[in-house]
C-alpha cells in the first residue's frame, strides 16, 4: 500500500514543490462545480451519525444532548450527531499512541497519505461545499470553491512545504576530516524528522476547511498527531474531514486515531482544556484575538500558531481606472457579508478629493459613487444572495444594527435586508456605510461584518501613516491602495514593508483584495498583530519537527 500511494501521488507532490517555487498559479484541484457531478442537497447531510468508533467516547454531541447541535445560518436544523469524549485526556492519549509509527514512516509517505486524504476530499467537494454553506453562512458558490478546492490547495500546498523542509537535510552524510600524515577521521552521520507531539487544532465559524486545512495538514505531514476541535456552530466540515483521514490511514496500514475529533457541549470550554494539556505541541487556532492572545499566553508547553482580528486598511489617493476602483471595492466589502479577515474596513481619502481618469471627486462625490456601486451590484436579491451570506452569529447582527442607528458616525449607505430564494429564514444583509472625519475621531477598531468606514483624511501622507499605525497597533491581514503618483506608491510600499502587511496596488480587474491564491501568495505575514504566522511559508511548518542526529564512526 505504501509504494502504490507513493507511485500515485508522487507527480502532485512534485508539481506542488515546483509551484512553490515558482509562484505562479497551479492548482490540481478544479475550482467550478461541474467537474463534481450534481449538487449535494442539505437533506443527505441532516440527521448523519458521524461517530467515528473513537477512544473515549461516552455520548454524542448534537441532537438528544443538552445542545441540540448546530443550526444553519440560513434556518435548518442539522441534527448531526458526533462523537462525545467523557474524559479529554484519552484523546490525547490515543494520539500519542499512534505517533510512534506514524513518525518512522518518513516524509514521503506521509506525504502520500496526506495527498490521499485530501484527494478523497476533494472527490467529495459538493458535499463539502453545502456542509460549509450551512455552517457558515457562505453563499453557495463561495462555500463550494473557499470550502472545497481553495481548501484543498492550502491544505496540499502545506504538505508540500513540509516536506521540502523535511528533506532539506540529507537522510544520511559521510564526514571525512583529514589529519595530515594519520587516517582521516571517518563518522556517518544520519539526520532524521522527529514530530514535536500531539497538534491540537481550534476551528473557526467562518471558515472551518479553508483556515483549518493549513494547520492540519502542516501537523500531519511532519509526523505529528490532530487533534480536531470545531467551532460549535461549524462541527460538520471538518468532523467530514476527520471522517474521511481516519479512512485513509487505516487502508495505509496507519492507526485512525492519528486524527481525532474533539467535539464539545455548550459550557465545556474544551478549547482550554485541551491547549493546556502538557502532550499538547503544537496548535493552530483561527478567531478572536483575546482568545488568541489567551492561548499564546498560557500554553507555554506548545508551538502556538495564531490568526487574530485586525483593521484592513485601504488608501485611496488617485487611479486611472476610477470605474474599476470603484467596481473592485464594491465586490470586496460585498463578498460574504464582510465576514472575512480579509475585508477592508477603513478607507481612507483625502479631504480634498482624489484624481481619476473621470476627473477630481470630492471626498463626498467619492462616498456617493461608492454607495452607487454598491447599489448596482446587490440591487437585485437574486444577485445580491449568490455574492452575500447569512449573518453567522448575532454579535456582527448587532453591529449593522448600530451603524443603522448612526451609533457609528454618519450613515451615508444603509444596509437593507436581502431575501434568500430557498432560505426564508436566512438573515442577509448588505453593507453598510459609515463616514468618519479623521481630524475629529479616533480610527475604528475592529468591526467584523459588512460595516465600512470612510476617512476623511488631511493629505495621501497622511494616510500612509494611519495606515501604518493601525497596522502596528492593531494588526491586519491585507492592507490596499489606489495611487498613480510614484512617490505615493513608494511610500506606501515602504509603510507596509516596515509595519509588517502585505499590500494590494491598484486592484480594478477581477482579483480582489481579501482573495488569496495557494502556492502564490501568503495568507498573512506573522509580522503584525493580527497574526503570528503566515499561510505557507517554512516558519509555518519547520518548527512543528525538530531534526536529530545520530553520528558513529564508519
Amino acid at each position: 500500500m505504501s509504494h502504490e500511494l507513493i507511485d500515485r501521488h508522487q507527480a502532485t507532490l512534485d508539481r506542488a514543490l515546483a509551484a512553490l517555487a515558482d509562484r505562479d498559479y497551479w492548482s490540481p484541484y478544479p475550482e467550478s462545480p461541474r467537474g463534481y457531478g450534481e449538487p449535494v442537497a442539505l437533506e443527505p447531510l441532516q440527521g448523519l451519525e458521524l461517530l467515528l468508533d473513537q477512544p473515549g467516547t461516552d455520548g454524542r454531541v448534537g441532537p438528544g444532548s443538552a445542545d441540540g447541535g448546530e443550526r444553519s445560518p440560513y434556518g435548518p436544523e442539522l441534527a448531526v450527531a458526533y462523537p462525545h469524549a467523557g474524559d479529554p485526556a484519552a484523546l490525547v492519549a490515543a494520539a500519542r499512541a499512534a505517533q510512534p509509527d506514524w513518525a518512522a514512516a518518513g516524509p514521503l509517505l506521509r506525504a502520500a497519505v496526506c495527498l490521499e486524504i485530501l484527494a478523497r476530499i476533494n472527490a467529495r467537494s459538493a458535499e463539502f461545499g453545502t456542509a460549509v454553506m450551512h455552517t457558515t453562512g457562505q453563499a453557495p458558490g463561495m462555500a463550494f470553491q473557499a470550502g472545497g478546492p481553495h481548501a484543498q490547495d492550502r491544505g496540499l500546498e502545506a504538505v508540500a512545504c513540509a516536506y521540502a523542509e523535511q528533506t532539506r537535510l540529507p537522510a544520511s552524510a559521510e564526514w571525512t576530516k583529514p589529519q595530515g600524515k594519520r587516517d582521516p577521521l571517518k563518522m556517518v552521520k544520519e539526520f532524521t524528522a522527529v514530530p514535536r507531539g500531539v497538534a491540537l487544532l481550534i476551528g473557526c465559524n467562518t471558515f472551518p476547511t479553508w483556515n483549518g486545512y493549513p494547520g492540519l495538514f502542516a501537523s500531519l505531514a511532519t509526523g505529528n498527531p490532530v487533534l480536531v476541535k470545531p467551532h460549535p456552530r461549524a462541527v460538520l466540515p471538518l468532523a467530514l474531514t476527520v471522517s474521511a483521514a481516519r479512512e485513509v490511514l487505516a487502508e495505509a496500514g496507519f492507526s485512525p486515531d492519528l486524527v481525532l475529533l474533539a467535539a464539545e457541549r455548550p459550557g465545556e470550554g474544551l478549547a482550554k482544556t485541551l491547549a493546556l494539556h502538557p502532550q499538547v505541541r503544537v496548535i493552530d487556532y483561527t478567531g478572536s484575538t483575546e482568545f488568541g492572545d489567551w492561548l499564546e499566553d498560557n500554553a507555554r508547553q506548545a508551538l502556538v500558531y495564531t490568526e487574530k482580528a485586525g483593521v484592513n486598511t485601504v488608501l485611496v489617493d488617485s487611479t486611472d481606472d476610477y470605474a474599476g476602483l470603484l467596481a473592485n471595492l464594491a465586490f470586496s466589502l460585498a463578498l460574504y457579508s464582510g465576514q472575512m479577515c480579509t475585508t477592508p474596513q477603513n478607507l481612507l481619502v483625502p479631504r480634498e478629493g482624489i484624481g481619476t481618469d473621470q476627473g477630481h471627486r470630492s471626498f463626498r462625490e467619492f462616498v456617493a459613487d461608492l454607495s452607487a456601486a454598491l447599489d448596482r451590484l446587490l440591487g437585485d436579491d437574486a444577485r445580491a444572495a449568490a455574492l452575500l451570506g447569512a449573518i453567522v452569529n448575532p454579535g456582527v447582527l448587532g453591529r449593522i444594527e448600530q451603524a443603522e442607528k448612526g451609533e457609528f458616525g454618519e450613515l451615508a449607505l444603509a444596509p437593507r435586508p436581502v431575501a434568500v430564494p430557498d432560505w426564508p429564514d436566512a438573515v442577509v444583509r448588505t453593507p453598510a456605510l459609515v463616514v468618519l472625519d479623521g481630524a475629529e475621531a479616533a480610527l475604528p477598531g475592529e468591526c467584523f461584518g459588512p460595516v465600512a468606514f470612510l476617512v476623511a483624511v488631511d493629505s495621501a501622507a497622511r494616510g500612509v501613516e494611519l495606515l501604518a499605525e493601525t497596522v502596528r497597533e492593531r494588526g491586519a491581514m491585507t492592507a490596499s491602495a489606489y495611487t498613480t503618483s510614484p512617490e505615493v506608491e513608494h511610500a506606501v510600499v515602504a509603510a507596509c514593508l516596515d509595519a509588517g502587511v502585505s499590500l494590494s496596488l491598484n486592484l480594478t480587474g477581477q482579483v480582489y483584495v481579501n482573495q488569496t491564491a495557494a502556492f502564490s501568495d501568503l495568507h498573512g505575514t506573522g509580522a503584525n498583530p493580527a497574526a503570528n504566522a503566515a499561510y505557507c511559508d517554512a516558519a509555518f511548518v519547520a518548527s512543528r519537527f525538530r531534526t536529530i542526529e545520530v553520528r558513529r564512526h564508519s
